[in-house]
């Protein structure tokens, strides 16, 4: 398993930051202490009924596969995206802005997962940017990527299910060790490691939600100042015997 080492600061604010413990990947951070997972399971006959609705008369955009370990996979896996918010018309594209809480708002498919969006509201975001539905129901694995290559860019993000199908993993480009996300809810480093899912049989979903943590659970996170993107595996790492490093 890679390990980097950085050091240990208290930063101004009275939160640890990370510059110096040992890093491992893969390593992804659950949040399941911090949301009503309770709550979560019992939007799963609600979710699969809509998003079956859909596969049935909706066309979905397909999600796209830009910064993949292997080149030669699939630029277009198969996995299809509902977007309940989207940038507001005029925006320019950027990935990098899906935290940038403004340039956001609700699509009318959000009128359609009324109670998930209720659910999103009970998690510990100040403000919200992109929230995203992705599904796949044709059996087809999601390649192994990274979400960008900004290693000075850590965005705030809760990764989530109604239901443990989807065999969702991190992964180690470096020496190919991978990670099973076992919990309801993760956040994980996207830039210092890759993540992906296997095929499922029958339909498979999971929802991510960007924005901007509150400044109360914000102040608990151990940032770390040298390398951002890093964060969520520094806290993962420095979380003894939570199961979350393989």
């Amino acid at each position: 398993m890679e390990a980097t080492t950085i050091d240990n600061t208290i930063s101004a604010t009275g939160a640890s930051t990370a510059r110096g413990s040992d890093i491992k990947y893969p390593s992804f951070k659950s949040f399941d202490e911090f949301i009503d997972v309770q709550r979560l399971r019992s939007l799963d006959g609600y979710m699969t009924r809509r998003i079956n609705r859909r596969i049935r008369e909706t066309n979905d955009s397909l999600f796209l596969n830009q910064h993949r370990l292997d080149a030669n996979s699939p630029y277009r896996p198969g996995a299809r995206e509902i977007w309940l918010t989207r940038t507001k018309p005029g925006t320019p594209y950027d990935y990098l802005d899906l935290d940038r809480t403004e340039l956001w708002e609700q699509t009318e498919s959000a009128a359609e997962f009324t109670l998930l969006m209720d659910f999103i509201a009970t998690l510990p975001f100040k403000s919200t940017g992109r929230i995203l539905v992705i599904y796949d129901d044709t059996g087809a694995a999601v390649p192994a990527h990274r979400d960008h290559e900004r290693r000075d860019i850590c965005h705030d993000f809760v990764w989530f299910r109604t239901n443990l199908t989807k065999p969702f993993y991190v992964l180690n480009g470096a020496t190919g060790e991978k990670l099973y996300v076992h919990s309801y809810s993760a956040w994980f480093d996207t830039v210092n490691q890759y993540h992906g899912s296997d095929a499922a049989d029958g339909l498979s979903f999971s929802i991510r939600v960007d924005g901007h943590f509150t400044d109360g659970f914000g102040s608990r996170i151990p940032r770390s100042e040298s390398e951002p993107a890093s964060t969520p595996s520094v806290w993962a790492c420095m979380q003894k015997g939570g199961g979350e490093l393989l």
